[in-house]
């Protein structure tokens, strides 16, 4: 059985130019508030839909000071080693948090992997617009348009998804205390 595409799918296949419809979704954040815990986000959806199951999240290990550029590259080699390593399917479409470096970014670990045949593009919080592998000026999607919308609704889960980590994990640091290692 076959299932419908979702109108706001179809929507975004068009506004995007795209030669498939991009049902399989995944988006990047980066989320650092000074120079410890930084953290990167995956978060997946499928059919217009999160599917909480296969979102992921990332201590960033490699990176030191706040290079943004320099995260998105680890966290997404991360993410797609793994894919490639356990032979699973590729997403349709690559949301990456942010404007033309965080794009380049992820673009370049993408081509130095290998993985050309998929889709990745920007989405920068300002004015909402969508940056395109190998465009130089931003795309405009109507405000009123459902690919639009289901853009937004994807890239402020992956931001919600990093920002309750990387406040999880400053909860955890400052409720640690000397007499928690002692014994009895």
């Amino acid at each position: 059985i076959k299932k419908t595409v979702p109108p706001s799918v179809v929507a975004l296949k068009k506004d995007l130019y795209l030669s498939s419809f991009p049902r399989r979704i995944v988006a990047f954040d980066i989320s650092n508030l000074g120079p410890s815990d930084a953290v990167g986000s995956l978060v997946f959806f499928e059919d217009a839909r999160p599917k909480k199951s296969e979102y992921r999240k990332f201590k960033i290990k490699t990176v030191e000071g706040q290079d943004d550029f320099a995260m998105m590259e680890e966290v997404v080699r991360r993410y797609f080693f793994r894919l490639l390593e356990e032979k699973r399917k590729l997403p349709d479409l690559v949301l990456i948090d942010g404007g033309k470096g965080q794009l380049s970014s992820a673009l370049k670990v993408l081509n130095e992997m290998g993985i050309k045949e998929i889709n990745v593009i920007g989405l920068a919080k300002r004015l909402d617009e969508v940056f395109l592998p190998g465009k130089e000026s931003s795309l405009m999607i109507p405000r009123s348009s459902s690919s639009l919308r289901l853009l937004q609704r994807i890239r402020d889960e992956a931001h919600r998804f990093a920002i309750t980590y990387h406040r999880d994990l400053r909860e955890k640091k400052v409720t640690k205390s000397e007499l928690d290692e002692i014994e009895g």
